[in-house]
């Protein structure tokens, strides 16, 4: 029986680790080390909760709630100001059709608070809805609505003109 339950994780893990890892690379932006530690930590709370995972209806997405609340909980630790002075490695945007637009944009999301940057990466790129949102975040759908505008408009004001210049490519 456990042997069935550690096989289950492991091809749960499997099959999710390469999204939660680009999930967690946004809301890291662009951070791949401390992305690779935001998903084996959140996989390893999810090893520790799988017996009770299979009461969750949608494991996935429970999953990606841990990811944003280890990572929430990581940025508010002393050491998440740490900065490395190093450029992103060049394996990271390896990936990208434009690598350009790919820092560009990681960029303007660094610019951004973490509860933002979740909002953003929960709302547009996993494409959750203002309730899934509310719910992983733990805060009401009226404040997802109100960080999701401000967040857009920081997001307009860091990127300015430099999107439309590498749409126009």
């Amino acid at each position: 029986m456990k042997s069935s339950r550690a096989e289950e994780f492991k091809e749960f893990a499997a099959g999710r680790a390469g999204h939660l890892f680009r999930s967690a690379c946004l809301l890291t932006s662009g951070d791949v080390h401390l992305a690779e530690d935001l998903v084996q930590e959140t996989l390893s709370r999810m090893y520790v909760s799988w017996g009770r995972a299979r009461r969750i209806d949608n494991p996935a997405a429970y999953a990606q709630t841990v990811l944003v609340r280890t990572f929430l909980t990581h940025r508010r630790r002393r050491s998440a100001s740490e900065r490395p002075l190093a450029e992103v490695p060049e394996g990271a945007s390896a990936a990208a059709d434009d690598p350009a637009l790919r820092m560009t944009l990681l960029g303007a999301l660094s610019q951004l608070a973490p509860k933002d940057r979740a909002v953003v990466v929960l709302r547009y790129w996993e494409d959750r809805s203002i309730e899934e949102t509310a719910t992983a975040l733990q805060v009401s759908p009226a404040a997802v609505r109100t960080r999701c505008v401000r967040a857009l408009g920081r997001l307009r004001e860091h990127l300015g003109g430099s999107v439309a210049e590498f749409a126009t490519r």
